[in-house]
């Protein structure tokens, strides 16, 4: 991705990825993940992640703006939540809104899956994360070391649909 990303990242059109998305896919986790690797002195987890068979899976949606993959999801559903496993939006495109509508788009797709909770985690390091997903309506739950990860989870509490 060379150019600036102009367009409202809120006007980006969110659908499930193709195994055609999976080199933007890679692209855009790479990009927006890489520069935690000395904050937190290993791969962040979403990098090392089977995208490919994250798209197959169907557990992808990617964000286009004029023809271009800007963002993404990684979503998994369980009989009782979503678990947001992952969300990218590429460097270019920060600040254009697309994570505000990546994360509506989460919560309207478990909504859509009759779930009544969104699980998460970030990294503790990744202190920025933290401030974020409050604003959105996430709750803190706990801090667990799993592993080499050292991670803040969240869940966020969906309304049920009115009839």
């Amino acid at each position: 991705m060379t150019d600036k990303i102009t367009p409202s990242g809120a006007q980006a059109a969110i659908r499930s990825a193709t195994a055609a998305d999976v080199s933007a896919v890679r692209e855009i986790t790479h990009a927006a993940y890489h520069y935690y690797i000395e904050r937190i002195g290993r791969v962040p987890a979403p990098m090392e992640s089977d995208h490919a068979q994250n798209v197959a899976a169907g557990r992808v949606h990617v964000a286009e703006a004029d023809g271009t993959v800007v963002g993404l999801v990684v979503v998994y559903a369980y009989d009782d939540h979503l678990y947001l496993d992952n969300i990218a939006v590429h460097p270019d495109a920060k600040g254009t809104g697309l994570g505000r509508r990546l994360l509506e788009f989460v919560d309207q797709h478990a909504r859509g899956l009759g779930l009544p909770e969104i699980r998460l985690y970030t990294n503790a390091l990744m202190w920025e994360n933290q401030k974020l997903y409050p604003r959105f309506g996430y709750e803190f739950v706990e801090r667990r070391v799993e592993g080499v990860y050292d991670r803040v989870h969240y869940r966020k509490a969906l309304a049920p649909r009115a009839p």
